[in-house]
C-alpha cells in the first residue's frame, strides 16, 4: 500500500507545475460553465442590466450606450471581453449563456496570479493548494451573473503579484507594469481606487534602508495624481469625476466611528468567509519578521485598504456587508497560510493570541440584523447560516453558531500537529463545498432560485425573446409602477432587442438609468415616448395588441398613431373591487360610457352607490351608461372583508365599454 501511495506521489510530482495550473484553470471552468446554466436570466440589478447593454452597444457599433444614451462612466474592459458574445450570437439567451462561460473562463485564470505570487514565497506543491483554493471560494458563483467581479478578481491578484515583484526590486519595468495594469483594473472597476493607497504604503512596511529605492514609484503616482487633478480642474470639473458612475459615493459626509463601526463587521465577515485559519495565518505572519517580507509587505495594505473602502461605501450606501467587493483578498490569506505551514507551523505564544482573535473576531457581526435577502447577492458566508436558521437552529441563535464554527478553525489551526497540516486547507476546501448548496440552491435564498425569480418576476412567457417574435420595429416601454413591476422591464428589456427607450408614468424604474417622464394629457396622448410603432405595458393602449403576457398584465400594443390611452382608472383594484370611490376616464368615446357593476358576496342586500352624481341601487348585477367619458363612483357603505384582507371594498367594476 505505502509503495502503491508512494508511486501516485510520485507520479503527480513528475507532472509539471504548469500543467497542474491548467488543469486547476481549466477545471474550475468547465465547473462553473456548467452551474452558470443554472442562472436562467440576470438577477443583480441594475448591474447586470449596464454591462449587458455597454456589451451590446459595443458589439454593434464600437461605442459603449446604456438605452441608446452614451455612457462612459462605467468601466468597459468587462464589457469589452463578453462583447463578441453578442456579436457571434443574434440569439440574446445564446448570447446570454456565452457571455458567462466567457466569465467563467476568465474568473478561473485567476489561479494563474495566485500560483505566481505564492511561489515568491513557498514550494510548488503549496502554491498549487493556494490556486486551488483561489478557485474553490464561495464567490466563484458569481460566474454566473453578468458582472465585472469575472474579471476583477484576477486582474486584483496581477496586481499583488506585481506589487510584491516590484517591493523585491524595484525596477523601471516593474514599476510600469504594476501602474499600468492597476490603471487598467480602475477602467474594470473604480474600486481599484484602493490600489493606490495599498501601493503607496506598502514599501513603508519593509526595511528603512529600502525606503530611497521607490522614489521613482512615488514620483509616477503623485505625477499622475496631479495630471488627473489638473485635467479635471481645466474640464471645470471635480477630481473626483473620474470616478465615473460612483462619484455620488463621495457626494455624503463619513463618520469616522461609523465607518470604523462597519469596518469591524467587514473583517469579521471576512474572517468568517476565510475559515478563519487563513485569517490567523497572516495575522500571525504580520506579528513577527515576516511583515518585512515583500510578500506580508503587500498582503497586509491591499487587505486594509480594499476592506476600509468597503466598509466606508457600505456605512452610508448600503448598510450591509459587501463580502462580494472584498472577497479578491481571499487567495493572500491562502497564500499566509500556506507560507505558515511551509515555516513548519510555528506557534509561539503570539500564535495563541492571532488564533483566539481571529475565532472571536467572527462574533462581532451583527446577524440578526443583517441576516436577509440582501445575501444572495452581497453577502454569500450568509447563506448557509440562514439555511440553519431556516431548519435547525433559530436567529437569535445563529451568532452562538457562527462562533462555535470559527472557535473550531481557530483551534484546528492552533493544535494540528505538523505531518498533518495538510487537513487545514482541506477542511476549507471541505467547508466550501458543503456551503455551495445553500448559497446555489437553497430554496429560501440561494442564487439559483434568485435567478428564477428574476426571470418570472419580468415573464410568465417560456420564450423568454417572445416581445421580438412578435414585432418587426423598435419597442417602447411605458412603466406604470402601480400596475408593473420593475423586472418586467429589465428582464424584457435584457431578453429582447427591439425594446428600446424606456418611459414612465409616475416614477422610475430603481437604478438611475435613462428614462423620460411621460405625460398624458386631456385626451388621452401620451407624451414622451416619441412616435414608436410598438409599446409594452400594463395600461390600455388605442391599438392592437401584437402579443401579451396575459399573467403579468402585459400587452405589446401595435399602434396605428401616437401613442394614447384607452382609458385611466383609479380607486379599482386589480380584482375589479372599488374602494369607498373610483374614478373611470375613457378617452375617444362617443359621448356615452356604459358601466357594468355587480354586487360581491360581502354584500347580501341590495347597494346603493352614486355615479357621477345620481343614486342608483345595485342587486346583483347592472350596468349603467353614463352621459359623457368621466364615471365617478362613490359607495357609501364599504366592508372589511377580513384576515389579510385589510381593504374597505365597496362594489365589483365588471367591464365598461
Amino acid at each position: 500500500m505505502t509503495t502503491a501511495i508512494g508511486g501516485v506521489r510520485a507520479r503527480a510530482v513528475a507532472v509539471p507545475a504548469w500543467a497542474w495550473v491548467a488543469a486547476i484553470v481549466v477545471g474550475s471552468s468547465l465547473l462553473r460553465i456548467l452551474l452558470a446554466r443554472r442562472m436562467v436570466a440576470p438577477w443583480i440589478m441594475v448591474d447586470e442590466l449596464i454591462y449587458s447593454e455597454l456589451a451590446k452597444s459595443f458589439a454593434a457599433s464600437g461605442h459603449f450606450a446604456v438605452r441608446g444614451v452614451a455612457s462612459h462612466g462605467y468601466g468597459f474592459v468587462y464589457p469589452v471581453l463578453i462583447a463578441p458574445a453578442f456579436r457571434l450570437f443574434s440569439s440574446v439567451p445564446q448570447a446570454y449563456t456565452a457571455a458567462k462561460a466567457i466569465g467563467s473562463v476568465l474568473i478561473s485564470l485567476a489561479a494563474v496570479p495566485a500560483y505566481l505570487l505564492a511561489r515568491r514565497v513557498v514550494r510548488p506543491g503549496l502554491a498549487l493548494l493556494a490556486a486551488a483554493l483561489t478557485v474553490a471560494v464561495p464567490s466563484m458563483v458569481y460566474t454566473g451573473t453578468l458582472m465585472t467581479e469575472n474579471v476583477f478578481y484576477p486582474l486584483f491578484l496581477t496586481c499583488a503579484l506585481l506589487l510584491v515583484l516590484v517591493l523585491e526590486r524595484p525596477t523601471p519595468l516593474r514599476v510600469a507594469a504594476l501602474l499600468a495594469l492597476s490603471f487598467v483594473a480602475f477602467l474594470t472597476r473604480a474600486q481599484a481606487v484602493a490600489l493606490v493607497p495599498a501601493i503607496l504604503t506598502a514599501p513603508l512596511l519593509l526595511a528603512r534602508s529600502r525606503w530611497r529605492e521607490f522614489r521613482l514609484l512615488y514620483g509616477i503616482v503623485l505625477g499622475f495624481g496631479a495630471l488627473v487633478l489638473v485635467y479635471e480642474v481645466a474640464r471645470g470639473r471635480s477630481p473626483l469625476d473620474a470616478l465615473g458612475a460612483y462619484r455620488s459615493a463621495t457626494n455624503t459626509s463619513y463618520s469616522v466611528a461609523t465607518v470604523f463601526r462597519w469596518f469591524v463587521y467587514h473583517v469579521g465577515e471576512l474572517d468568517l468567509y476565510l475559515g478563519v485559519a487563513p485569517f490567523a495565518a497572516l495575522l500571525f505572519l504580520a506579528c513577527t519578521r515576516e511583515r518585512r517580507t515583500p510578500f506580508v509587505a503587500a498582503a497586509l495594505p491591499l487587505a486594509f485598504w480594499l476592506v476600509l473602502e468597503v466598509a466606508a461605501f457600505a456605512s452610508t450606501q448600503s448598510q450591509r456587508i459587501e463580502e462580494r467587493n472584498m472577497f479578491f483578498v481571499a487567495p493572500l490569506f491562502f497564500i499566509a497560510l500556506c507560507v505558515w505551514i511551509e515555516r513548519g507551523l510555528p506557534r509561539p505564544r503570539a500564535a495563541a493570541a492571532c488564533a483566539a482573535a481571529a475565532g472571536a473576531l467572527v462574533g462581532v457581526v451583527p446577524y440578526t440584523g443583517l441576516l436577509n435577502g440582501n445575501a444572495s447577492s452581497d453577502t454569500l458566508a450568509f447563506l448557509p447560516l440562514w439555511t440553519l436558521q431556516d431548519t435547525i437552529t433559530t436567529l437569535d441563535e445563529i451568532t452562538m453558531v457562527a462562533v462555535l464554527v470559527g472557535l473550531a478553525f481557530a483551534l484546528l489551526w492552533l493544535l494540528v500537529p505538523e505531518r498533518w497540516a495538510i487537513v487545514i486547507p482541506a477542511a476549507i476546501l471541505v467547508l466550501y463545498a458543503v456551503s455551495l448548496w445553500p448559497i446555489e440552491d437553497n430554496p429560501h435564498g440561494g442564487i439559483h432560485h434568485a435567478s428564477l425569480g428574476a426571470l418570472f418576476g419580468g415573464t410568465s412567457n417560456p420564450d423568454r425573446q417572445w416581445i421580438d417574435h412578435a414585432t418587426s420595429g423598435p419597442v417602447a416601454v411605458l412603466y406604470d409602477a402601480p400596475t408593473m413591476d420593475k423586472f418586467t422591464v429589465w428582464t424584457n428589456e435584457f431578453f429582447n432587442k427591439h425594446v428600446a427607450n424606456v418611459g414612465y408614468t409616475v416614477e422610475p424604474t430603481p437604478g438611475g438609468l435613462p428614462e423620460t417622464k411621460a405625460t398624458i394629457d386631456d385626451r388621452g396622448f401620451i407624451h414622451g415616448l416619441g412616435s414608436p410603432r410598438y409599446v409594452l405595458t400594463s395600461l390600455p393602449l388605442v391599438g392592437t395588441p401584437a402579443t401579451r403576457d396575459k399573467v403579468k398584465g402585459l400587452t405589446v400594443w401595435r399602434l396605428n398613431g401616437a401613442p394614447r390611452l384607452q382609458f385611466r382608472t383609479a380607486g379599482i383594484y386589480g380584482d375589479g373591487w372599488t374602494g369607498a370611490s373610483a374614478t373611470i376616464q375613457k378617452y375617444a368615446c362617443n359621448g356615452r360610457l356604459p358601466v357594468r357593476l355587480r354586487q360581491g358576496a360581502l354584500f347580501a342586500g341590495p347597494q346603493r352607490i352614486v355615479v357621477n352624481g345620481t343614486p342608483y341601487r345595485v342587486h346583483g348585477s347592472r350596468t349603467i351608461t353614463v352621459h359623457g367619458c368621466r364615471a365617478a363612483i362613490v359607495v357609501p357603505v364599504t366592508r372589511v372583508p377580513g384576515g389579510s384582507d385589510t381593504r374597505a371594498l365597496g362594489i365589483i367594476v365588471d367591464g365598461f365599454k
